[in-house]
C-alpha cells in the first residue's frame, strides 16, 4: 500500500496543491465549540473531526433516544447515554488525534461555564476560535448570541424548518454583521411573532438529508472561516422543495435590544468605515498579455451573448444571487415573507 493511501489526510492537505489553501494543518490548531449535538450537530462534529480540527467542545444535556435514529450518526445501541459522551465515544474512534471536551449542560441555566469555555477553552487555555449553533429553540441561541458578542467571538448559527424541507446558516461578527437578535431569522419570517417559533404539541418533522444539507453547508463554512479560503457566507437559506438558496449579508441594527451588540458596534465603527472605502476604490484594468493579437481573437462581451430565457414563472420564483446582497431588517424581512408567499 502506497504512503498516501495509508495516510488518512492525504485527501485533505491535497488542498494545498490544489491552491485552494495555504497551510492546512493550521486545523490541528483550532478549537470549535458545538452547542447541541443532534442532528445538525453530530454531523458537523463528524466532519470537522474527519477533518482534523485540533479541539470540539460539544455542549448538550439530552440523552439518546429511538426517536433519535433516522437522524444520522447515532446507534440504537447508545439508546440512553447523554449525547455528547455518545459522540465523544465514536469520535474517538474516527480520529483519535482530535480532542473532544464533552460538556453535558443546559447552557442558558449554566451561562458562566459556557461563557468560561469560550473565552478559555482552547488548547492553549485562551478563546475558542469559533462557536457553532446547532440548537432547536430560540432561548438557547439568545444564549449564544449573548456569550458571544461579549467576547466578541465570531460564530455560526444553522437551523432546520418544523417540516424538515428547509433550513439556514448564519456567520456572526459581532459589531461587523447582525448579530442573532438583529435579524433572528424564525422571527423574521414569522414577522415578530415568537410564539410561532416553536409550536406546543407539535411534532417536528426530521429529515437526515435536510439536516445532512445543513450541516454540510455549516462544517464547509467553518473550514473556509478557519484555514481562510473562499467566501465566509453571512447568511444563506435553503429550500429543498424548490432548490432555493439566496445569500444575504445582513447589517446590524442600531437598535439591537442585545447591550454586547451595540457595545461591538461602538467600537468597530472605524472597522467598517475602512471596508467600505475599499469597496468604492474603482477596480483596475486587466493588463493586455497579448497585444499583437496574431490570431486576431475578439473579446465578446458577456451582454452579448443570447442565452436561453427560463419561463416567467421561474424568474418570478427566483431570487438572483450576482453577489451576496446587503440587506437591512425590514429589507430582509420583506425578502422572506416574499419568498414563502411564492413557495405556498
Amino acid at each position: 500500500m502506497s504512503m498516501l493511501k495509508d495516510d488518512p489526510s492525504s485527501r485533505l492537505k491535497a488542498l494545498e496543491k490544489m491552491g485552494v489553501v495555504e497551510n492546512y494543518d493550521h486545523i490541528r490548531t483550532c478549537t470549535v465549540a458545538i452547542v447541541g449535538v443532534g442532528g445538525v450537530g453530530a454531523v458537523v462534529a463528524e466532519m470537522l473531526t474527519r477533518c482534523g480540527v485540533g479541539k470540539l467542545i460539544l455542549f448538550d444535556y439530552d440523552d439518546i433516544e429511538l426517536a433519535n435514529m433516522n437522524r444520522l450518526f447515532y446507534r440504537p445501541e447508545q439508546r440512553g447515554l447523554p449525547k455528547v459522551q455518545a459522540a465523544k465515544d465514536t469520535l474517538n474512534i474516527i480520529n483519535p488525534h482530535v480532542i473532544i471536551e464533552p460538556i453535558n449542560c443546559n447552557i442558558t441555566r449554566e451561562y458562566e461555564l459556557f461563557y468560561d469555555k469560550i473565552v478559555h477553552g482552547s488548547m492553549k487555555n485562551s478563546q475558542v476560535d469559533l462557536v457553532l449553533s446547532c440548537v432547536d429553540n430560540y432561548a438557547a441561541r439568545v444564549t449564544i448570541n449573548k456569550a458571544c458578542c461579549k467576547a466578541d467571538q465570531v460564530w455560526m448559527n444553522s437551523g432546520v424548518s418544523e417540516n424538515a424541507t428547509s433550513g439556514q446558516i448564519q456567520t456572526c461578527i459581532p459589531g461587523i454583521t447582525a448579530c442573532f437578535l438583529c435579524a433572528p431569522p424564525y422571527v423574521i419570517a414569522t414577522n415578530g411573532d415568537e410564539s410561532k417559533i416553536k409550536r406546543a404539541d407539535v411534532c417536528t418533522a426530521s429529515l437526515p438529508t435536510t439536516m445532512g444539507v445543513v450541516a454540510g453547508l455549516l462544517a464547509h463554512n467553518a473550514l473556509k472561516y478557519l484555514l481562510k479560503f473562499g467566501n465566509v457566507t453571512k447568511f444563506l437559506a435553503y429550500n429543498s422543495l424548490q432548490d432555493y438558496l439566496p445569500s444575504y449579508s445582513i447589517a446590524y441594527t442600531p437598535e439591537c435590544s442585545e447591550k454586547y451588540c451595540l457595545e461591538r458596534q461602538k467600537e468597530k465603527e472605524h472597522i467598517l468605515k475602512e471596508m467600505e472605502q475599499v469597496k468604492e476604490k474603482p477596480e483596475e484594468e486587466p493588463e493586455d498579455l497579448h497585444p499583437e493579437n496574431e490570431f486576431k481573437i475578439e473579446v465578446v462581451e458577456d451582454e452579448s451573448v443570447e442565452e436561453p430565457q427560463p419561463p416567467l414563472k421561474q424568474v418570478q420564483d427566483h431570487v438572483p444571487n450576482k453577489a451576496v446582497t446587503k440587506l437591512s431588517l425590514s429589507e430582509l424581512r420583506k425578502q422572506l415573507m416574499n419568498a414563502s408567499v411564492s413557495k405556498s
